[in-house]
């Protein structure tokens, strides 16, 4: 077969002008009527008709030739197959053509079965939910609403009027598909597709519900109790099945999934399952020791002892004073980072016990 970009003597990414420009040249050169060679001419033409046209340019491009009516023998298949063994149907501008990739999937099982979807499965839902840190601490329960897709009450999901019936689809006859005639310059493909008229559910109703319209589900507000496991932590996403929109039709429901987000305390930090608790002490508590009294979380009080000679930035470890694990077993830590104040202002007496001190050498 011959190149047409031989033909008018460019390279393969030659512009539009570029083109043109060679064809005049030629053409001038080989016209008839000037003495030129008749069959150079017309070859000159065919490859100006093709490469001067955007379209026929990318099929003759991909394809070595142009398809306008059914495939001739010239077809080039080589270019319809990829190195690694599959097919590469990308037609382009072609019309149809960009299903052909699917019909031969379908035929053949390139790419592996086409799962049938669940076309009447309810959505799924997201939420974010914002707990203090003390919520953390045992399992409890928090009730919202939402307003999302519930089940008819009239119908109960069935999407059929009180006192009339469900009946099979009458163009698919119950089994939710229809076959579909395309045509390529292949020729003709058969392939299965979701009824249009049921929406492959296989069935309809005799007369759809007043409320629904037929779909068994109407948007409305649902209050749904969402359990907080104790130890959550910021991020963590529970499932709850079923407590998502509710499915067309008496279909399956979609899942609620809720994502905990944990407030930041004003005092005490988390770190995992560890608490963080920044505590001041005076300098005569840091050098002599002392038991001082440290707020813990969502719990009373407790004692720490502040051993003698203790430097600012040291931290003192209480077991089990932390977040619960969210395994259920145990709980984490609790760490107290001491700091020694230095006083701004002192009194007189202060002031001279400082200097006996001083004068001891403290």
């Amino acid at each position: 077969m011959r190149d047409y970009y031989q033909t008018l003597g460019i390279s393969r990414n030659a512009s539009p002008e570029e083109i043109r420009k060679a064809y005049h040249k030629l053409a001038h050169k080989y016209h008839p009527d000037k003495g030129g060679d008749e069959k150079k001419f017309k070859e000159l033409n065919e490859a100006y008709q093709v490469l001067s046209n955007k379209e026929k340019k990318a099929q003759y491009d991909q394809f070595g030739r142009v398809f306008e009516g059914e495939a001739g023998p010239g077809f080039d298949f080589g270019s319809a197959f990829r190195k690694d063994g599959g097919f590469d149907f990308s037609f382009g501008d072609f019309g149809d053509f960009g299903d052909l990739g699917e019909m031969v999937e379908e035929m053949f099982g390139y790419g592996g079965l086409r799962r049938k979807k669940d076309l009447k499965r309810g959505k799924d839902i997201e939420i974010d939910i914002e707990i203090p840190l003390e919520a953390v601490l045992e399992n409890q329960e928090k009730e919202i609403v939402l307003y999302k897709y519930i089940t008819c009450s009239r119908c109960q999901g069935t999407g059929a009027e009180l006192g009339t019936k469900v009946k099979e689809c009458f163009s698919c006859r119950g089994t939710g598909q229809v076959q579909e005639i395309k045509r390529t310059f292949f020729g003709s493909f058969t392939r299965v597709v979701v009824c249009p008229e049921c929406g492959g559910e296989g069935f309809r109703a005799e007369k759809p519900c007043n409320v629904c319209r037929g779909e068994g589900r109407i948007k409305d507000e649902e209050n749904i109790k969402i359990s907080i496991p104790a130890g959550v932590d910021t991020n963590q996403v529970i499932k709850i099945s079923g407590r998502g929109e509710a499915g067309r039709k008496k279909g399956k429901a979609g899942d609620l999934y809720v994502r905990f987000l944990v407030k930041k305390h004003p005092i005490f930090k988390r770190k995992g399952d560890d608490l963080h608790l920044n505590q001041s002490v005076s300098f005569s508590q840091a050098a002599l020791g002392d038991e001082i009294e440290i707020p813990t979380l969502g719990e009373s009080n407790i004692l720490l002892k502040i051993p003698s000679g203790t430097e600012s930035g040291k931290v003192l470890r209480i077991f089990g004073k932390g977040v619960p694990h969210f395994s259920g077993y145990g709980r984490g830590n609790m760490y107290v980072e001491l700091t020694v104040k230095t006083p701004k202002k002192l009194t007189k007496k202060q002031k001279e016990l400082l200097e006996k001190l001083k004068q001891e050498g403290l």
